[in-house]
Formats: C-alpha cells, structure tokens, sequence
C-alpha cells in the first residue's frame, strides 16, 4: 500500500511503485470511477472494452446482442418518427 498528499489545488503524486507496477509515463491519463466510497484509478491506456465492463451500471438488464440490436433499432425508428422527415 503507498500513501500521498493532497495538495491544496486537489493535485497528487502517484508514488513510485505504483507508476511501475501500472507502467505510466508522463503524458498519460488515468481514468478515476467512484465505488461506493472508493476511488478507483485506472490507466486509460491498458483498459479494453472488456476491463470496462461493469464500471458503469445498466440501465436495464442484458439479455443477448440480438435483443440489444433490435431494442436500438426500435428507439432510433421511434426519434426519427417523432424528428420528422430530414428538409
């Protein structure tokens, strides 16, 4: 476990052994997602689509890729026939 300091412009130093352990370099971003009362940091770019899944929560329970494709396409037919024809 490494411990920082907050500065007073909300700034810290991620401690050493963590910027190895993560491989960060200057320049790179990391990606914070709140858990409860936790913050969870995570380098931006090591994160598939599959370490992703999860971090946010569903609106609506996951079924199979056919319902989802045929849930969107119905909510998109739905915007154009309340948008009206393009002029």
């Amino acid at each position: 476990m490494s411990a920082t300091t907050i500065t007073t412009k909300g700034q810290i130093t991620i401690p050493k052994d963590i910027r190895l352990a993560l491989a960060l370099q200057t320049g790179d971003q990391v990606i914070f997602v709140l858990e409860g009362n936790k913050a969870i940091m995570y380098p931006s770019h090591q994160r598939s689509l599959m370490q992703l899944r999860g971090a946010l929560s569903a609106t609506q329970e996951y079924t199979d890729h056919q319902t989802v494709r045929e849930t969107i396409a119905r909510e998109r037919g739905q915007t154009m026939l309340e948008e009206g024809p393009d002029e």
